[in-house]
């Protein structure tokens, strides 16, 4: 019997387009042989959906038309572990369960799906579930968390400042006279916690400075400003694997029609093909040396953040001191970084198999745990001190 494979896409996320595209490339690169993907799309408003016109690219130019065709659908998990999807409209006449999936696969870029609240979904329903768990989740999503978390591994990472919305609301001009003792112009602001360039812009002054934390706090309730490298060359690496053992991948460098990569240069261009279709260098134009440390600081960091899976760092590379920094990661890369394996001999079909595997390898592990006793404290009241005993910790 074929594992079956929810591959969920989409969701409450300003990426949610982006989400699409890879996941229906992930979901069509899924070995048919060993697996049966079934497709779940995440609406913008959370709402669940399988069947057969989810898993095609041309239906979702009318969203409204595909869910009229498809099945409205919640994860439930029975008391013998059958994970399943079950319809929200059941009646004596319809039967209730649309389907079931041994193995959530999910491709859900941004909030509420990359930032560890659907990992916890499958965490509580206990779906072995491919990529970064909870914490790495969270961990990723959050720029700053992320920052300090590599920094005080002691890995390079450029100077930064960070803001909460209260403290902008309360307090502009103390936000951008800290900003300014802090850092030079000029300087990158971002949400902490979105992906794909959204919200992104750059400041050489107050004026600017004031206008690019506005917009930011616009997408995110916490914004990071970086020192900006100017003679800069962004390259990206790909790392896939566990605690146990990891592997990175080729390198890449992302070129930019502007100062920064932004959303039209990584999507919009060729938006059918997601991140695969973004103008790049492959493999980045730098020297062996870099390429090496640029590969080692991709492991280091995947290892401390507790990632697993696939995940893409990218880094900047100021190459008027020859420095690499780490900038970020993506615990759910676009298109999940398929062409950065393929040069190193790994298919898209095996990438996927490879990720699905790790994700089965982790819930055994998992599934040998302790995780509560079977025991009732409850049961003790009344007996030897009663319920004044159960008071204390």
């Amino acid at each position: 019997m074929k594992i079956r494979v929810g591959v969920l896409f989409g969701g409450m996320s300003v990426e949610h387009e982006v989400s699409v595209i890879s996941g229906l490339q992930a979901y069509h690169a899924i070995p048919r042989d060993k697996y049966e993907p079934v497709p779940i799309y995440i609406t913008k408003t959370g709402q669940w959906y399988t069947g057969e016109a989810i898993g095609s690219m041309d239906e979702y130019k009318d969203i409204p038309g595909l869910l009229k065709k498809s099945a409205n659908v919640t994860l439930q998990t029975n008391e013998h572990g059958a994970h399943r999807l079950v319809s929200t409209k059941t009646s004596w006449f319809k039967k209730p369960v649309v389907g079931e999936i041994d193995v959530a696969f999910p491709v859900t870029h941004g909030t509420f799906g990359e930032d560890g609240a659907l990992q916890g979904i499958f965490e509580f329903q206990k779906v072995p579930y491919v990529g970064c768990d909870v914490l790495s989740s969270a961990l990723g999503m959050d720029k700053v968390v992320m920052k300090a978390v590599v920094r005080s591994a002691g890995l390079p990472v450029v100077d930064f400042a960070t803001f909460y919305g209260h403290q902008w609301s309360e307090d502009p001009e103390g936000c951008i006279r800290d900003a300014e003792a802090q850092l030079k112009y000029p300087v990158i602001v971002k949400p902490a916690n979105l992906g794909s360039s959204v919200g992104i812009e750059t400041a050489s002054d107050t004026e600017q400075l004031r206008d690019a934390l506005s917009n930011a706090f616009t997408f995110a309730d916490k914004v990071i400003v970086e020192r900006l490298v100017r003679n800069l060359k962004e390259v990206n690496c790909s790392v896939i694997g566990d605690h146990e053992s990891v592997e990175a991948s080729i390198t890449e460098e992302v070129l930019k029609s502007d100062e920064i990569l932004s959303y039209q240069d990584k999507y919009m261009n060729q938006a059918s093909k997601g991140m695969s279709g973004t103008s790049r260098i492959i493999p980045a134009d730098i020297s062996p040396e870099l390429t090496k440390e640029v590969e080692t600081l991709a492991k280091r960091t995947f290892l401390e953040l507790g990632c697993n899976g696939v995940s893409r760092i990218d880094f900047l590379i100021d190459q008027d001191e020859g420095k690499v920094y780490v900038n970020e990661i993506n615990t759910i890369p676009g298109s999940l970084a398929f062409y950065l394996w393929e040069p190193k001999g790994k298919s898209f079909d095996q990438l996927t198999a490879q990720l699905i595997q790790l994700a089965l390898k982790r819930h055994r592990t998992k599934s040998q745990l302790t995780f509560s006793y079977d025991t009732n404290l409850l049961a003790l009241q009344g007996k030897g001190g009663g319920s004044k005993k159960l008071g204390g910790r």
